[in-house]
C-alpha cells in the first residue's frame, strides 16, 4: 500500500499549524562558543552554550530575525515584522554583549520605516549591509520597494539594490576583503527569483556586475547564506513539502555548498522544514550550526567560515 497516496477521510480538512512553539532563525556563533539565535514568533533571543545549555537571552526581542557579529564583537540584529508585526521594530540595532549598551543603528530611509529587516552582515572595512524585504502582510509597507541596504562606519544609510534588479532579498553574505557581496533574491509567488547573485563591490562598498551564481527554480530557493575562507558559498535552502502553487519539491532541504564560479559542490541534508540559516563556529572556525524548524542542527566541515568575528586561531 502507498500509504502517502491515502485521501483524507470524509469531512476531514488539512491540518494546519495551530501555535510556534520555537522557530529558529539568525544564527551567529561569538567569541565564547555561544550561538545565539532568533526565535521570530515567540519574540525572543535564546543562545546554546558550549556544554548544550539553552537559554532565553532576550524575552522581546521586538521579532529579531537575522544576526550577526561586527569586527568589535558586538551583536547586529535584523528587528523585523514577521509572525505579527504588531511587535516587530523594523530597524537595526547592536548589542555590546561586554557592556549591554544597546543602540538604534537606522529605523527609517527617507522618512520610512523599514519592511522587515531579514539578514544582515559585515564587510572587512566595517561597513554593515541588510536586506528589507516584505514576506507577510505587504499592506504595512510605508515603502514601495524591497532592497539592500548598507551603513558605513560614519552611519550613513545607502540604499543600493532595489528592484528590477532584485525581487525580494533574503539572505546577503559579504567577503572580508569587500569585494564580494552575495545576495539570495527568493521571491514566494509563481516564477518568481529563486535565484543567487553575485556582485563585485568598488571601494565605496557599490554593487556592480550582477550575476547568476545559482537558480534553484522551480524548488524553494535559499534564505540564509555564510561564506567559508575559500569563498564557497553555504546556502540554506529547499523543502520537502511545498507551501503552495509557487513552489516545487525539487529542491530538497539541506546545506548547499556551491564554489564562487558556480559550481555546485555538494549538499548537506537537513531532515527538517523549514531551513533558515547557519553559522560558522567552534575553536577552528569549523563547526556549522543551522536553523531549522524547531531544531538547531550541527555538523563540521573542512574549512573554517569566512567572518568579521570573531578571528580562528
Amino acid at each position: 500500500m502507498n500509504y502517502s497516496s491515502l485521501p483524507l477521510p470524509d469531512g476531514i480538512s488539512p491540518v494546519k499549524t495551530a501555535a510556534f512553539l520555537v522557530f529558529t532563525e539568525g544564527p551567529a556563533v561569538a567569541a565564547d562558543g555561544t550561538l545565539y539565535y532568533s526565535d521570530i514568533p515567540n519574540n525572543r533571543i535564546l543562545t546554546l552554550a558550549t556544554n548544550g545549555t539553552t537559554s532565553v537571552w532576550r524575552d522581546k526581542s521586538n521579532r529579531t530575525n537575522g544576526q550577526t557579529f561586527d569586527q568589535e564583537g558586538r551583536l547586529l540584529h535584523c528587528e523585523g515584522a514577521e509572525f505579527g508585526h504588531e511587535l516587530g521594530a523594523r530597524r537595526i540595532t547592536r548589542t555590546n554583549l561586554a557592556t549591554g549598551e544597546y543602540q538604534v543603528l537606522t529605523d527609517q530611509y527617507d522618512g520610512q520605516r523599514y519592511n522587515s529587516p531579514n539578514d544582515i552582515c559585515v564587510d572587512g572595512n566595517g561597513r554593515i549591509y541588510f536586506t528589507d524585504p516584505c514576506y507577510d502582510d505587504r499592506s504595512i509597507m510605508e515603502m514601495d520597494c524591497d532592497a539592500v541596504y548598507r551603513i558605513d562606519p560614519n552611519g550613513a544609510v545607502t540604499r543600493i539594490l532595489t528592484q528590477p534588479a532584485i525581487q525580494r532579498p533574503n539572505g546577503i553574505a559579504v567577503t572580508q576583503d569587500s569585494k564580494h557581496l552575495y545576495l539570495v533574491d527568493s521571491c514566494p509567488i509563481a516564477g518568481g527569483n529563486r535565484k543567487i547573485w553575485h556582485f563585485d563591490l568598488d571601494d565605496h562598498g557599490n554593487p556592480t556586475n550582477q550575476k547568476v551564481i545559482w537558480d534553484f527554480a522551480p524548488g524553494r530557493g535559499g534564505d540564509g547564506m555564510r561564506l567559508d575562507i575559500e569563498g564557497n558559498l553555504y546556502i540554506a535552502a529547499g523543502i520537502n513539502t511545498s507551501r503552495g502553487s509557487h513552489e516545487a519539491t525539487t529542491v530538497p532541504p539541506g546545506i548547499y555548498v556551491i564554489s564562487p564560479q558556480g559550481e555546485m559542490k555538494g549538499r548537506i541534508p537537513i531532515p527538517e522544514d523549514t531551513l533558515t540559516n547557519l553559522a560558522f563556529g567552534g575553536a577552528d572556525g569549523k563547526t556549522i550550526y543551522v536553523t531549522a524548524g524547531k531544531s538547531i542542527f550541527t555538523t563540521r566541515v573542512t574549512v573554517p567560515g569566512q567572518v568579521s568575528f570573531p578571528k580562528w586561531q
